[in-house]
């Protein structure tokens, strides 16, 4: 993590959460919770809001149903029925998201009338009314939320982007090998013949048009005649040495690396999805070097149940040496989704796949509910709304952070 990465921690305290049972009564548990910067717990572990000699008590429950609060009322730390008490909820959320909630009485306990959406990170407001009088509270449940200057944030190469539309591919993995375009090779030879009597160039040696590659001295006229390279390119091989007879022989051999073949291997099944056409992301065996291309054409002999499909790479840098070996991604189909994330985002938190949204300086988990995934995007089903700015790059800087702060989710 950079040093210049300052993270201001907020307190992740959580709703309804873990713990020992605590007395609905007894003024001790309440001021040892408040001492201890935790708050009080209730019989049912959620959190104790008080006032005078009237408690309400705030759960979320879980336990085989989407999450849902759960209230109970207590007067002089005795149960007071569910249906003397008419409480309402209201959160605000990070993103300026307000839910609220109201109640109906369920045996000894009022439940809420919708489900409490993940992240469970909000500030609460409760109502209650209940003999006559309007109780009101009001605190903060935070999770999976850390704050960061937004220098701090830039020094440390956090990258923020926002989610939208994106393709998703579906791929064929290949291997394959970097060739020599034949279109662009030629093998010099004498016009006539004779013995060669000087050699100008080396293997490697990059020759230009009409360049002087190989002097012959012909048989018939004993005179002397250049042989030169047919266009601009590098000497492949050079099997030829002063003194050697010059006739329907090699002398040298040129290439012109401006574009290189891809040959790529499909075997089984994945052969049959290859088609002339489809795009190619093309990966050298190091991993430092990648282009993207088309395959041209599938070649007509086919080893077993092996086919050969061929791309043309551009080459100007002379980055694909013939020979390489290249594993590629062929693209079979793809398809636009309405909402996705950069799969470089991600992180777990809890039992969830997660981004981090900004707002701000702030940032959130966004619990997510992923559909496909082609190793650059993943499509979002649910769990972040469209246009948000999540972390792309560099969000196991914010993770980390949260997890430092040491909260945990207790349901």
């Amino acid at each position: 993590m950079s040093r210049h990465l300052t993270l201001l921690l907020l307190p992740l305290l959580l709703v309804a959460c873990g713990g020992e049972p605590a007395s609905t009564s007894g003024e001790p548990a309440a001021e040892a919770a408040q001492a201890s910067g935790d708050y009080e717990r209730g019989p049912n572990r959620g959190r104790m809001l008080r006032e005078g000699d009237f408690a309400l008590e705030i759960t979320i429950f879980e336990t085989n149903v989407p999450p849902q609060f759960r209230l109970y009322a207590y007067k002089d730390g005795k149960p007071v029925k569910a249906n003397e008490v008419v409480p309402t909820i209201t959160l605000n959320r990070l993103d300026g998201e307000t839910n609220v909630f109201t109640f109906k009485p369920e045996g000894d306990y009022l439940t809420g009338s919708g489900q409490v959406t993940e992240p469970h990170s909000f500030d609460v407001e409760v109502k209650a009314q209940y003999a006559g009088k309007t109780y009101t509270w009001t605190y903060d449940s935070y999770e999976g939320r850390t704050k960061i200057p937004a220098q701090a944030a830039k020094d440390a190469g956090v990258v923020v982007e926002t989610a939208g539309p994106a393709v998703i591919r579906e791929t064929v993995q290949v291997m394959g090998n970097v060739a020599v375009d034949d279109n662009r090779r030629a093998q010099v030879k004498a016009r006539f013949p004779g013995i060669v009597r000087s050699v100008h160039v080396q293997q490697g040696d990059r020759v230009k048009r009409g360049q002087t590659l190989v002097t012959v001295e012909g048989n018939d006229s004993m005179r002397t005649y250049p042989v030169t390279a047919p266009f601009d390119g590098v000497v492949l091989q050079r099997p030829t040495n002063v003194g050697d007879v010059a006739d329907a022989n090699t002398l040298v051999e040129v290439a012109n690396m401006g574009d290189v073949w891809v040959d790529l291997r499909a075997i089984g099944p994945d052969a049959e999805k290859i088609t002339p056409g489809q795009q190619v992301t093309i990966t050298s065996a190091t991993g430092g070097t990648s282009a993207e291309g088309t395959i041209d054409t599938l070649l007509p002999l086919a080893s077993g149940q092996t086919v050969v499909a061929r791309v043309t790479l551009p080459n100007a840098e002379g980055r694909w040496r013939p020979g390489m070996a290249v594993s590629a991604a062929v693209t079979t189909a793809s398809r636009e989704v309405p909402l996705a994330v950069k799969e470089s985002g991600l992180q777990r938190f809890r039992d969830f796949t997660v981004v981090f949204a900004q707002v701000g300086e702030t940032y959130e988990v966004r619990m997510l509910e992923l559909g496909a995934r082609d190793g650059e995007y993943a499509e979002v089903l649910e769990g972040l709304k469209p246009n948000t700015p999540y972390v792309s790059e560099q969000s196991f800087l914010i993770k980390a952070d949260v997890d430092k702060s040491g909260a945990s989710h207790d349901h």
